[in-house]
């Protein structure tokens, strides 16, 4: 397009005495319904030019035409210039169109995602989250970035202690070896056991004659909790053992499950060492009088002057807050990495808590935080309606992973996809097919918005899923086999060919890959990826049906070639998009 924007360049200086047409270009890809290839939008032109829409599509059209080889014809729709191209121009652009990683732009990022509690295992709301934050964190790294993927384990705070305490109470000793359980299903467990045994003990003292919020606020197993607390934080030594011995089976059964996710990251924040970051910030901003001390000696930033409100950074009594906690940890990681810019996967109810953290941190100077980005998602849920961990009836993630396994089992089985594969090599296939399908179905989705996850939709041959994905994958690889056994080779010289209109479809879609992992990256919305993959896969089928290859009578062997060519093109593209998303692809299916 660039020696298009030079023509209308030179056209607009010429004509109009305009010294640059780029701020009135916008290019788009022709509607499937018109005939043509690439779209140019003149409605913005008429701020400029006083001409109609149409008037001026037509001249543009002409000037275009004459001034290039690249335009063998156009058309107008309203104010819609559709121009037909050179297939061969859009071969050039495939042969130079790489898909892997682009050259380090020296931009530092830190990704944020997962930020468990170790008082359960991981759940179907942290699988969005750490595919969110993961494939995003890809994203960035496959257009330069320099990115380190982070997390901050909260292993501190009251919820902690009722696992410990419950375990205490009913736990009879029981370990992770003893009880062959994973050890954050195991602490997860006693966390169930606290809720139950709490909500007996209020349901007798309201049977006593006590009101609802005094009985809560009394259970006798509650107060336990809270005193265990502040032994913890007093450094009591049976307190610090068993929450060190607890959390470690915690940790580890978080590394499992992570592990088989596919996710990783570079570092691990604790709550537990970085609550206290915060304080020595409050002094910083009260010189720089970004903060205010009230006359009980707590401490406020007021942010009604941009839309938000009073917000307190530290408690009377000395005591931080987590926007606090935050401010610490966000300066920490700045100390360790010198970022540019920082995402932090975390749920929608943390709207406004970011907004405020990413206004205090500017306003305390730092310039890095204005390429702060809160990467919102929206809640997900069952079928059957939402997640309560404490009732115990949240979806586990490693639960919901050997289900996803188990389903990609039985329908491959039943489709008799895994004739000549051996035990193990089928177990991976089910492994990848699972996954992929899991994967594909959260990420699809905008992030901000609320979703519904099915299993039994994840994993359809047909549909809008990994699955299809993945099964276009290894019909590619097949056919390529079967050109190696026959001798083929397909090293295309890039001689000009009559393409096929499928042919001409699957390059053009082939070389929109650059700017949607661009738009993804930046946009910070993986969704984009999975619908390019999706389009590119149901182009590749239409190619694959209109051009045969090994069909008698075969094409011309310059065809053949490029066909071929094509296949790699698009088994590459296939492999290298969905490897981002963290989905495998297989050679066989």
């Amino acid at each position: 397009m660039e020696h298009l924007n030079a023509l209308l360049n030179q056209h607009l200086q010429t004509a109009y005495s305009i010294e640059s047409a780029e701020p009135y270009i916008q290019w788009q890809e022709t509607r499937p319904e018109f005939d043509g290839d690439l779209t140019l939008v003149t409605f913005p032109f008429v701020k400029v030019i006083k001409k109609s829409p149409e008037a001026l599509a037509q001249e543009f059209g002409s000037v275009l035409l004459q001034g290039s080889t690249s335009v063998l014809g156009f058309n107008v729709v309203k104010g819609f210039l559709n121009l037909t191209i050179a297939s061969q121009d859009f071969v050039q652009t495939l042969q130079q169109t790489s898909f892997s990683h682009l050259p380090n732009n020296g931009k530092k990022m830190v990704v944020e995602y997962c930020s468990p509690n170790t008082n359960k295992p991981l759940h179907l709301g942290h699988v969005r989250n750490n595919l969110l934050g993961f494939s995003v964190a890809n994203l960035h790294q496959s257009v330069g970035s320099n990115v380190a993927k982070v997390q901050v384990i909260n292993d501190r705070g009251i919820h902690i202690c009722k696992s410990m305490l419950a375990w205490q109470k009913f736990g009879n000793g029981e370990t992770p070896e003893s009880s062959g359980m994973k050890g954050d299903h195991l602490v997860g467990k006693f966390y169930v056991a606290y809720d139950q045994e709490f909500k007996r003990q209020v349901k007798s003292l309201m049977e006593s004659g006590i009101s609802q919020e005094e009985a809560e606020a009394n259970a006798p197993i509650l107060l336990e909790a809270r005193e265990m607390l502040q032994k913890w934080e007093q450094g009591d030594a049976d307190v610090m053992h068993l929450w060190k011995t607890m959390n470690d089976w915690v940790f580890k059964g978080f590394e499992a499950t992570n592990q088989r996710m596919g996710v990783s990251f570079d570092k691990n924040y604790y709550e537990s060492q970085t609550y206290l970051l915060g304080k020595k910030y409050v002094d910083f901003g009260l010189e720089k009088g970004v903060f205010y001390r009230k006359d009980d000696g707590s401490v406020w930033i007021d942010l009604t002057a941009d839309g938000l409100d009073e917000k307190l950074v530290l408690r009377k009594d000395g005591t931080s807050v987590y926007i606090t906690q935050d401010i610490g940890t966000a300066l920490e990681r700045f100390e360790d990495f010198h970022m540019d810019a920082m995402i932090y996967t975390v749920g929608n109810e943390q709207d406004y808590h970011f907004k405020v953290l990413f206004n205090i941190l500017e306003k305390l100077g730092f310039e890095w935080a204005k390429n702060c980005y809160h990467l919102s998602y929206g809640m997900i849920e069952l079928p059957t309606g939402k997640m309560k961990s404490r009732e115990g009836t949240v979806v586990d993630a490693d639960d919901l992973m050997q289900e996803m396994f188990e389903v990609a089992k039985e329908r491959t089985s039943e489709l008799g996809k895994i004739e000549g594969l051996s035990e193990q090599e089928s177990d991976a296939l089910f492994e990848m097919i699972g996954l992929g399908g899991l994967k594909y179905f959260l990420l699809k989705v905008d992030p901000k918005k609320k979703m519904v996850f099915n299993p039994e939709e994840s994993i359809d041959t047909q549909g809008n899923t990994a699955t299809f994905i993945q099964y276009v994958h290894a019909r590619i690889k097949s056919i390529l086999r079967k050109a190696t056994q026959e001798g083929l080779n397909w090293e295309y010289s890039g001689n000009a060919l009559e393409l096929h209109p499928s042919e001409k479809d699957l390059v053009k879609k082939l070389i929109q890959f650059p700017q949607i992992r661009w738009d993804a990256a930046h946009q910070n919305n993986p969704g984009h990826l999975c619908n390019y993959i999706y389009d590119l896969a149901k182009t590749y089928n239409k190619f694959y049906t209109d051009c045969p290859i090994f069909k008698q009578p075969s094409p011309d062997p310059e065809t053949v070639v490029f066909r071929l060519w094509l296949n790699q093109k698009t088994a590459d593209c296939l492999k290298y998009a969905t490897g981002l998303l963290g989905i495998g692809v297989p050679e066989k299916m």
